[in-house]
């Protein structure tokens, strides 16, 4: 049998090494996805008893829901000098200790404010895990995986909101909010034992000086020593620059290309307007004709179950098809589906609501979904970890993430009100305006980058090309 060069390991060993790795990887940063989608989807089911609870208003309610999106805002502007200092992994272990402190006050808050600091902890959690999972997954993949392995982040943040949802009924009957928030606990435990076992970054060794450390980590992630020796040398061609961080961006005009960029694709992720079918959900199906909250509940489930199975569509595609048609293909679902859910909404508001409207609402919010979850939910985190030049990577990310949260924040506490002022229809007919406006900035602004090294991306971005033609 031939071996690999120096190596004593055979051909086949080795691969299957390398497999395992690489499924680990996946596995373990992507749970920081689980924990995220838990987050989102848990508040949808405790929100109506938390409200009666504590007695709370509309405007109460909203803060109780972006409170997180604060915090996840301020957890991605600071995790980039966290995860730029201390690594990708370390980011990730601090992510997973906030989860479980802030899980727990949440759980046994006594009061409105009380609740809300704790809520703002987990947002901090969540934000240090949606800026560092898909980067870590960024610089650890192959060109021709790395699509695959962001939607696993993706597709574990999806399981974690049926888990939510699934968990939400379950208690609904009793009422138990604090156990629906308290249970957040245990899977944080799982995410801070696995991250205790992953490698560092080989691009974050390799920025720091420590090439011999690096092109360990990717000898356990390629298939051959030629291959990351080859990787690591274009990393290195990478590091040439002598700015990095806001200097670089400052001084150079193609960085703050890719910045902005990234900033675009997180603003046009959130302004789709999907999160907030996923934190009001019970509220909208309420306004649909479901009078009882087992029945909103349930039909809660089901929307997260579809967000779920076609997350698969994104992780199976993605690499193949590539990142341009299926932004295409899922903003034209999406606007089409906020336009009929808003005719469904307007019905139901005139007092037209029928046993078959109510269905058809349902249907459409799963639609709405749908094609937010294999498209525009995991194709812009793939998309802001590729773009963004090495020595400016940090700083870029820090930007596009916060920029995330910052709208999420904003789509989370204004939606009741947009829903007070213009009506249920008219706030679904705005999204639905907003998709039809970024299919037109898909054509003309986003580049297709699937199969090219994140290396071949730097170069024609640093050469001038236009965004759009990076991955050419």
């Amino acid at each position: 049998m031939s071996l690999v060069n120096e190596n004593v390991i055979p051909v086949d060993d080795r691969k299957r090494k390398v497999r395992r790795m690489n499924a680990f990887i996946s596995i373990s940063a992507a749970f920081a996805g689980l924990l995220f989608g838990l987050d989102i989807g848990v508040i949808s089911g405790a929100l109506p008893f938390i409200t009666q609870h504590f007695t709370l208003n509309s405007h109460q309610q909203e803060w109780v829901v972006s409170s997180m999106m604060l915090g996840a805002a301020v957890g991605a502007l600071c995790n980039g000098w966290v995860s730029h200092r201390l690594g990708r992994k370390y980011s990730l272990m601090s992510a997973a200790v906030l989860f479980i402190v802030g899980s727990l006050g949440s759980a046994f808050a006594v009061n409105l404010e009380l609740l809300l600091i704790f809520r703002v902890l987990l947002g901090v959690a969540v934000g240090i895990a949606s800026y560092t999972a898909p980067l870590y997954l960024s610089e650890m993949a192959t060109e021709h995986i790395r699509g695959k392995m962001i939607s696993m982040y993706q597709l574990m943040i999806t399981v974690g909101i049926v888990l939510a949802f699934l968990s939400d009924t379950a208690l609904s009957f009793s009422g138990n909010w604090r156990a629906m928030l308290g249970v957040l606990a245990i899977p944080a435990v799982i995410l801070f034992i696995l991250v205790v076992f992953l490698p560092n970054s080989p691009r974050w060794l390799a920025a720091k000086g420590m090439h011999i450390e690096a092109e360990e980590v990717l000898r356990m992630l390629r298939d051959t020593s030629e291959k990351a020796r080859q990787e690591l040398n274009e990393i290195r061609d990478s590091l040439r620059m002598k700015q990095g961080g806001f200097s670089l961006f400052r001084q150079n005009r193609n960085v703050r290309r890719a910045v902005f960029l990234g900033m675009l694709l997180q603003g046009m992720q959130q302004f789709t307007g999907m999160n907030i079918i996923m934190y009001y959900a019970p509220q909208i199906f309420k306004m649909a004709g479901f009078q009882s909250t087992q029945e909103q509940m349930i039909a809660t489930v089901i929307v997260g179950l579809t967000f779920m199975f076609a997350t698969f569509i994104a992780v199976f595609t993605v690499d193949k098809a590539g990142r341009k048609p299926i932004l295409k293909i899922g903003f034209s679902v999406m606007a089409f589906a906020t336009l009929i859910l808003g005719y469904c909404l307007l019905k139901a508001g005139e007092g037209e609501i029928s046993t078959g409207l109510s269905w058809v609402s349902v249907g459409m919010t799963m639609l709405c979904i749908g094609g937010y979850a294999m498209s525009a939910a995991p194709v812009v985190w793939i998309l802001c970890s590729e773009i963004q030049p090495l020595k400016c990577r940090d700083f870029g990310i820090t930007c596009s993430t916060t920029t995330n949260w910052v709208a999420n924040m904003l789509i989370g506490a204004t939606f009741l009100t947009l829903l007070g002022s213009i009506g249920a229809a008219g706030t679904f007919w705005l999204y639905t305006g907003f998709n039809l406006a970024f299919i037109v900035i898909t054509v003309f602004l986003v580049p297709e980058t699937k199969n090219k090294t994140l290396e071949h991306i730097e170069k024609n971005l640093m050469a001038g090309k236009k965004l759009r033609d990076l991955g050419q």
